[in-house]
């Protein structure tokens, strides 16, 4: 499992995927998407954006259209993309991100802190008004330093064994020996022995 920035060729899939989520579309580019694939299948299990709002002097970063598909939910793919749109956030010079969600609990525990809608930059005070008047009426403004970022360890492991159906691989896999089938390794003898 990994987490990848968004090809222009999936630009229907995420249309697709945010209109059954009724996630934020609001100045939709795929560019600013990033994707959580399962190596193994390559299926894509998530998605989340990094929107960015300029004004004459300033500019911010926002968090926003975060889903993951049902079967991989509460494995840790969400908190991956979470974790890589803050990266790409800091590789682009950005020391603060926001989010305007509904879900600011879940965004706590990665260092997200609730701030008081005066506090925000007057673009995502905006902001944060049309998404309470349209898709996201229980929406509250977080923030968080992308040094203060961090990823739980349980999150961290849960996304290296997730799996489509949602079982995840919790334990690594038990190499077998040959004395789990009843074979005394000492003095066996074998057919093609060459010793």
């Amino acid at each position: 499992m990994y987490v990848r920035n968004a090809r222009n060729r999936e630009e229907v899939w995420l249309l697709d995927h945010i209109e059954a989520m009724s996630l934020d579309d609001a100045a939709f580019r795929s560019r600013d998407y990033v994707i959580a694939v399962d190596e193994a299948g390559n299926k894509k299990a998530g998605f989340g954006r990094l929107r960015v709002h300029r004004t004459d002097d300033e500019e911010f970063c926002e968090l926003t259209g975060i889903g993951v598909l049902e079967g991989w939910r509460g494995q840790g793919v969400g908190a991956h993309v979470v974790e890589r749109l803050v990266d790409r956030a800091g590789d682009e010079g950005f020391t603060t991100v926001y989010s305007l969600t509904d879900e600011a609990q879940y965004l706590e525990q990665f260092g997200f802190e609730r701030v008081a809608t005066d506090d925000l930059p007057d673009k995502l005070a905006e902001r944060l008004d049309v998404k309470r008047e349209g898709s996201v009426p229980e929406a509250v403004p977080t923030r968080v330093e992308i040094e203060a970022f961090s990823m739980p360890s349980q999150l961290r492991e849960r996304f290296k064994h997730a799996a489509e159906d949602g079982t995840g691989d919790d334990e690594p896999a038990v190499e077998e020996s040959p004395e789990d089938f009843g074979i005394d390794s000492e003095n066996a003898t074998y057919k093609y022995d060459t010793g």
